[in-house]
């Protein structure tokens, strides 16, 4: 067993083997609303919650160490990369994409993994290529100092209008299996079979899925539900964890539909 093995393993629960993981890297690539506050004060009101891990940003993590250096804490998954998926940025900016931290800088703060994007469909090519790239390169070089890669593979680029085309987000999927990601980040379609048949395709990687855009309590429950039942290892959700009225109610059934 190697420390990426090590510190994959020590993602998941014991009892379940499933995963609860609170996205909270929103702030680099996404407007935030207004009202939400100190973010590391709202970080603590999530770990509260007891979710597995995290998966933030690396200047939210030097922030927030204080918060991470116990024994119960949750595991923190860095963000490595960025894009734009700002609405207005994208119109004025275009799409862009760039790595922003390397395994090694990560592994000094903290981390114990890393998340990168792999985004199917953009304008360009070579925008594509360049992402691709990058993947691999991170996960050789997380490997190397062992960290473990979650690699979220999405039709996020401007020429897809389906951003759930299950045909094509197996590709993606399968792609980043390929370049040797240990976990991957990714879509419910909304169909269980087909969602057990891209994770089931991904090979013998676990599977957490996103939790996409904000949508009412029931829409986010069954679409939770669907993805476990459908074979998913766990959940990476975000907006629909913590940018709702009952942040500690979501949590808690959110936490439930993943362990049981």
């Amino acid at each position: 067993m190697s420390g990426v093995s090590m510190r994959m393993g020590q993602l998941f629960d014991r009892e379940s083997g499933r995963a609860f993981v609170v996205a909270f890297d929103h702030g680099q690539a996404l407007p935030i609303p207004e009202g939400l506050g100190n973010p590391v004060d709202l970080l603590e009101r999530i770990i509260a919650g007891g979710p597995e891990g995290i998966l933030l940003t690396a200047g939210m993590l030097s922030q927030s160490q204080h918060l991470f250096s116990h024994r119960q804490a949750p595991a923190a998954i860095v963000r490595a990369d960025w894009t734009t998926l700002d609405k207005r940025m994208q119109a004025e900016l275009g799409e862009q994409y760039r790595s922003l931290i390397t395994p090694g800088e990560a592994l000094a703060l903290g981390a114990s993994a890393l998340c990168t994007y792999i985004i199917g469909w953009p304008a360009e090519g070579r925008m594509f290529a360049e992402n691709i790239e990058n993947v691999a390169r991170t996960v050789h070089q997380a490997h190397a100092v062992g960290l473990p890669v979650i690699v979220e593979a999405t039709l996020w680029g401007s020429r897809m209008s389906d951003k759930k085309d299950h045909q094509l987000l197996r590709q993606m999927c399968r792609i980043a299996a390929e370049l040797g990601a240990d976990a991957l980040k990714t879509e419910f379609v909304g169909d269980e079979e087909a969602e057990r048949v891209m994770i089931e395709e991904a090979g013998n990687i676990p599977v957490l899925t996103l939790g996409g855009a904000a949508a009412s309590p029931e829409e986010v429950a069954a679409a939770a539900r669907g993805a476990i039942a459908s074979g998913a290892k766990g959940l990476i959700f975000g907006r629909n964890a913590w940018q709702v009225p009952d942040m500690e109610g979501a949590m808690r059934e959110l936490s439930h539909i993943v362990h049981g």
